[in-house]
């Protein structure tokens, strides 16, 4: 990919606008069990959003998917936090991708072409995923997964499912954390829709929207009356590991009486996984539930281990995905919505058609370039994309179908929220893709986002102050500004009409409702950080600048210094992981008055402490890190995530801040200037030493 400065500012302008529509699909897919479009699209707008990380590595969206697992829990049911993150796997689309796979599983590990590598092939079923927790053979507490931090409480319903043990076989570990997936049979879910259109209620649209929804039901009874189904294919935490590869676990699992799949086989190379891939793929429709693919798993543990994570997926596995299905419909509408950051996005408003089993009406058209490219006109009869459950891609226009009267798109030049210009920024790098509002914070859409933003799961995480209460609270004039959530409960004891008298409320609902603002008047940094919508700074990024600056004070005192050749912007912009991109919209976010008188007014209300402590025992926690030269016992990749797990901060370069430096064989100037700056040096078999004492 070109890194010419036209093609950098475009594809940084893709980047985001691919974030935001993704994280739109993502919580009506987790959290909704409602998506609009296929998995097929919305597995294409994940595959391209990852090849522009993976070409360009300084980019990151506020809404990234690399930071992003699921979405915020619903607000019926008890939270649960999981004591080992509960994140999703990474995708591949192709045969090339899944030799890719295991070629850079073997370059991680330093492992030969021709070394031993055993791998695991396993259906990927389309469900809802759960966490069962065993104590002492008990099944005490079920969850789902939620944003992969933290989930619903649904232990109740989950022991009105049939195959699903409440008491373990066979001397179980103290504690065993079972992860796997919650689905109903095709056959399953034709009785339940044609029970539902009986009774005249709604129709469930998929197997796994019907699974989700019976599991999600406030009353048990409403779950004990749909027969779901549970396959266990992973964990959390365990007390002690029974096994030492991913296939002995599967069998343990059989062996404690947890339903598994059978068709889960062990592989030893690539052509091992695509030849069960396409007998799986043949296999389908034959199996009586839906799968959307297969999933491959390195063995070992122990190489699991190593290997470990990168933002929200592990290193070790991927999901295979099946080809898209494909459908053809009129574009009967274009409507613009307008983001946080005054992106105008086109949305494509389809006459609803069923694609592989689910109704679509809707498809985004990504942004103006993308509409002129395709030419696509209203009227038009389009072709479909969408593989699964999320929202579907336009892949084109039947032209031969195209009404004679049909007009070029014309994108407008004005917001059509506040009317203010909407204009494509140009800079150094070229014109961005994306037209933006040039309102700020007098256009209503922007500043309804950024609340929304601010209370989504990853940032304050109010309960019951979702999307629709932001809407309604700002329309009201109750909230309009990040602060005023913090005075709503006191405004509210001064008001002539309470809340509580408001339609749609009640004084159980407005209490549950101030007691979730009260528990958050203190937040730890790294969600705070998130919660201000900082352009480029998502979750990940969000916990970068969290361990790196500690408190809120020292990171707002360096990006208030970070001019453009500063040294306070080079700090930033060192952070392992970060760059030149982050470290601009950080500067260029707290050098906004208004953005300071924001957070002045916000602090006083709100106190912010550091983020959990990462391996906070460890000999190296907080401490800053860079590596150089040749390692010869780790490669470079895993001696870095090796060192993120034990709670240190991996630089790129070294500076005054910097703590110890690993030196191997051909260390240069990073070396010479440790040892100018007086800075502990060591070598490899040092840094090992450390971690077996970190470990021990």
């Amino acid at each position: 990919m070109s890194k010419t400065a036209g093609d950098l500012a475009a594809a940084r302008a893709e980047y985001a606008r691919l974030g935001a529509e993704i994280a739109h699909h993502d919580a009506l897919y987790y959290r909704e069990d409602a998506p609009e479009i296929t998995d097929a699209a919305y597995d294409a707008l994940r595959h391209r959003y990852e090849a522009l990380e993976k070409a360009h590595p300084e980019f990151v969206s506020e809404k990234s998917l690399s930071q992003r697992v699921g979405a915020t829990p619903s607000e019926k049911f008890a939270k649960v936090r999981h004591k080992v993150p509960m994140l999703s796997l990474g995708n591949v689309f192709d045969d090339a991708e899944v030799e890719d796979f295991v070629a850079r599983v073997r370059r991680f590990l330093g492992l030969a072409a021709d070394a031993p590598l055993a791998m695991t092939a396993e259906p990927k079923i389309d469900g809802l995923s759960c966490s069962l927790r065993f104590e002492h053979g008990q099944l005490v507490q079920a969850a789902t997964r939620g944003d992969g931090y933290e989930g619903e409480d649904v232990t109740a319903n989950v022991k009105t499912i049939g195959e699903i043990p409440h008491v373990l076989k066979h001397a179980p570990p103290a504690v065993l954390e079972v992860r796997g997936e919650v689905y109903m049979t095709r056959t399953d879910f034709a009785a339940l829709n044609a029970r539902q259109a009986e009774a005249g209620k709604p129709l469930f649209a998929n197997p796994r929207n019907s699974a989700a929804g019976s599991l999600r039901q406030l009353d048990p009874s409403i779950t004990a009356s749909r027969p779901l189904h549970f396959f266990a294919y992973a964990w959390g935490e365990v007390s002690h590991m029974p096994a030492a590869t991913q296939m002995s676990m599967i069998e343990a699992f059989r062996h404690y009486g947890l339903p598994v799949n059978r068709l889960t086989v062990l592989c030893h190379s690539a052509v091992d996984l695509l030849r069960h891939y396409h007998e799986i793929e043949n296999r389908r429709a034959a199996l009586p539930y839906d799968i959307d693919g297969v999933v491959y798993k390195i063995d070992d543990l122990a190489l699991q281990d190593r290997l470990g994570f990168v933002s929200r997926a592990p290193r070790w596995a991927v999901a295979h995905k099946f080809p898209a299905e494909q459908a053809t419909t009129i574009l009967r509408d274009i409507e613009i919505q307008v983001g946080r950051t005054g992106a105008l996005t086109p949305v494509a408003r389809l006459e609803p058609v069923t694609v592989g089993g689910v109704v679509v009406s809707n498809a985004t058209l990504h942004n103006e370039d993308e509409i002129a490219r395709k030419d696509i006109r209203i009227g038009d009869t389009v072709r479909l994309q969408r593989a699964g459950d999320v929202i579907p891609q336009i892949l084109g226009v039947v032209l031969e179908k195209r009404p004679k009267h049909a007009k070029p798109y014309e994108f407008p030049h004005v917001c059509p929220v506040c009317g203010s210009a909407a204009i494509r920024e140009t800079s150094d790098g070229g014109t961005d893709v994306v037209r933006r509002c040039t309102g700020g914070l007098i256009c209503k859409a922007q500043a309804k986002e950024r609340l929304k933003h601010f209370v989504s799961r990853l940032a304050f995480d109010i309960e019951g102050l979702g999307d629709k209460q932001i809407e309604q609270f700002y329309a009201e004039g109750l909230i309009t500004k990040p602060d005023d959530i913090f005075t709503l409960a006191a405004r509210d004891a001064r008001a002539e009409t309470k809340l509580a008298d408001r339609e749609g409320y009640g004084e159980t609902s407005v209490r549950n409702l101030f007691a979730a603002i009260e528990a958050r008047r203190e937040i730890a940094l790294n969600r705070f950080i998130f919660a201000l919508g900082i352009r480029h700074v998502g979750e990940t990024n969000a916990r970068r600048l969290a361990r790196h600056f500690g408190t809120f004070e020292a990171l707002r005192e360096t990006a208030r210094a970070a001019r453009e050749g500063s040294e306070a912007r080079a700090e930033i912009d060192n952070i392992e992981g970060l760059g030149a991109v982050v470290a601009e919209a950080v500067a260029d976010f707290f050098a906004e008055k208004h953005n300071e008188d924001e957070l002045d007014a916000l602090l006083k209300y709100v106190s912010v402490v550091p983020m959990e402590a990462v391996a906070a025992s460890s000999p190296v926690a907080g401490k800053t890190v860079v590596f150089t030269g040749s390692l010869e016992r780790l490669t470079r990749d895993e001696a870095k995530a090796q060192a993120e797990r034990l709670g240190a901060k991996v630089a790129a370069s070294v500076s005054k801040n910097t703590d110890l430096v690993v030196a191997g064989p051909g260390a240069g100037s990073k070396l010479a200037k440790a040892k100018e700056l007086g800075i502990e040096t060591i070598d490899e078999d040092a840094w090992l030493k450390l971690v077996a004492k970190a470990r021990d």
